[in-house]
């Protein structure tokens, strides 16, 4: 398979990023000498092939570019003096560069910080995200996210949060953001940037080899491995398929396989947090027949610790299973989620399978609206296709 920029870009950016952050410490003269290598090699790629260690070649380049940048600027004149030095101590090497992406999550995931700028933070600098993909991530203007990203960079600078994984005893204030920032590049990368899922998933190998005794990582980590593991089961030629109708044979049993191992590790440190719960619902998921009532069940033990609407609307799909699909849609209709897509397409499938065509067709409709996914698109068009003639009790 010939390697191409746009997959380099996709694997090597928050790694080469993290790297050159804990190089110069400095986030905005770091991002800015990447941006320069990247924009080198897509110049110089084109006649000259793409070399055998690129990651390799981007760090040099960016250092260097970064190097020069602090030439030309007299006023960091004392910090090309440090660099200098630096560079003098710690022989580059062209191989193989120390992964620094724990220490560049947990400096992102500082508490002076606040969790949506530790959030977009992460995934601008780990994932590469740019400020519109991410102002769409929070539904926010593309301007408002660039001025968060900028103020996030500031505060680090003028704290003078160092570039390092903490102390034992201060990880805990920062791990349920760390958590929470992980699990959510995951789920970026689950709707269809696989390398940003496995960049979460070596985070959370990471973390649990950091802090091995805390089953919420466990959890976690299961968790992204269930999910991924149907990762290749979830399209057919092109088009989204439900876990239901999901060939299970295409399903990775050694993802399964250690996921599973994961959430045993995790029950057995005897966790009971949402990301342990959550991913003995995947585990469940994964086993036939689906035990529904059970996973109902840990739906409700989950929305009380969480308090989420989203979590209700997942038990009333489970409820649907077992007591039926009025029953799930009247826990639906009690929900506050209006601007939620997948709200809309959960209550149209139920109303589907009523008899009720016209309200149904009305909700998927609805849930259209709200996606530009192209594959959620055109399910969703397939579902009103078959719905076309038919007529429903309003």
């Amino acid at each position: 398979m010939v390697t191409t920029l746009d997959q380099v870009f996709r694997e090597e950016w928050g790694r080469v990023l993290a790297a050159l952050i804990g190089f110069l410490g400095d986030f905005d003269l770091a991002e800015e000498a990447v941006q320069d290598a990247f924009a080198i090699a897509a110049d110089r790629w084109a006649s000259d092939g793409v070399p055998g260690n690129p990651r390799a070649w981007l760090m040099t380049t960016a250092r260097n570019r970064a190097t020069d940048r602090i030439r030309r600027d007299r006023v960091l004149t004392a910090k090309l003096g440090l660099l200098a030095r630096d560079r003098a101590e710690v022989p580059m090497n062209t191989t193989k560069f120390p992964d620094e992406r724990l220490e560049l999550i947990f400096t992102c995931c500082h508490p002076a910080l606040a969790i949506e700028a530790q959030v977009a933070l992460t995934l601008r600098t780990l994932g590469g995200l740019t400020t519109d993909e991410i102002a769409r991530a929070f539904l926010v203007p593309e301007r408002a996210m660039a001025q968060r990203l900028v103020r996030a960079k500031r505060k680090i600078k003028a704290a003078a949060i160092p570039f390092r994984v903490p102390p034992v005893h201060l990880i805990r204030e920062r791990l349920d953001a760390v958590l929470a920032v992980v699990y959510l590049i995951y789920n970026e990368g689950y709707g269809g940037r696989d390398e940003l899922a496995a960049e979460a998933i070596w985070l959370g190998r990471a973390l649990s080899e950091l802090l091995p005794d805390d089953s919420e990582i466990h959890g976690l980590l299961a968790l992204m491995l269930l999910h991924d593991s149907r990762r290749e089961a979830r399209f057919c030629d092109g088009e989204l398929v439900l876990l239901g109708d999901q060939d299970r044979s295409r399903w990775n049993t050694i993802q399964i396989a250690q996921g599973s191992a994961e959430l045993d590790r995790a029950l057995a440190l005897g966790g009971r947090g949402p990301y342990v719960l959550q991913a003995a619902i995947a585990s469940l998921h994964a086993e036939m027949p689906c035990d529904w009532a059970q996973i109902a069940a840990l739906y409700g033990e989950l929305s009380c610790l969480t308090g989420s609407p989203v979590v209700e609307l997942n038990r009333a799909i489970a409820i649907a299973e077992t007591e039926g699909p009025e029953a799930g849609l009247r826990i639906v209709d009690g929900l506050g989620l209006d601007d939620f897509r997948y709200l809309h397409s959960t209550r149209a499938e139920l109303l589907r399978r009523l008899g009720r065509a016209d309200e149904a067709r009305d909700a998927y409709r609805r849930a259209r609206q709200l996606t530009d996914d192209g594959a959620e698109r055109r399910f969703l068009d397939r579902r009103l296709t078959e719905l076309a003639g038919r007529t429903g009790s309003a």
